[in-house]
């Protein structure tokens, strides 16, 4: 009966790994994915394909040492949205 009932709480705990699906920017409007960024901050979305990347709002959620460039993502209603930003490694005195 042991043997069962620690079966039955692993395989309830392995629930909670299974991948949630990622909203691809291609199939959705421009406005839908920069409401994503701007109301949760930061945002993990498909831009096609299994490609994916990660967009900010601002530099408030990027780390210390990195800097933020503007993004721009195709959807369903134009081949160019700005959606927001990425952060990339470098410092503001690079240019």
């Amino acid at each position: 009966m042991k043997r069962i009932a620690v079966a039955f709480a692993l395989i309830l705990g392995a629930q909670g790994a299974i991948a949630q699906p990622r909203q691809s920017t291609p199939a959705r409007s421009c406005a839908a994915s920069r409401q994503d960024v701007l109301a949760h901050g930061a945002a993990v979305l498909g831009t096609g394909g299994q490609t994916y990347d990660r967009f900010v709002r601002d530099r408030s959620f990027c780390q210390f040492d990195e800097v933020i460039e503007p993004a721009w993502v195709p959807s369903r209603d134009t081949p160019t949205c700005f959606v927001g930003y990425r952060c990339k490694t470098g410092s503001f005195w690079d240019d």
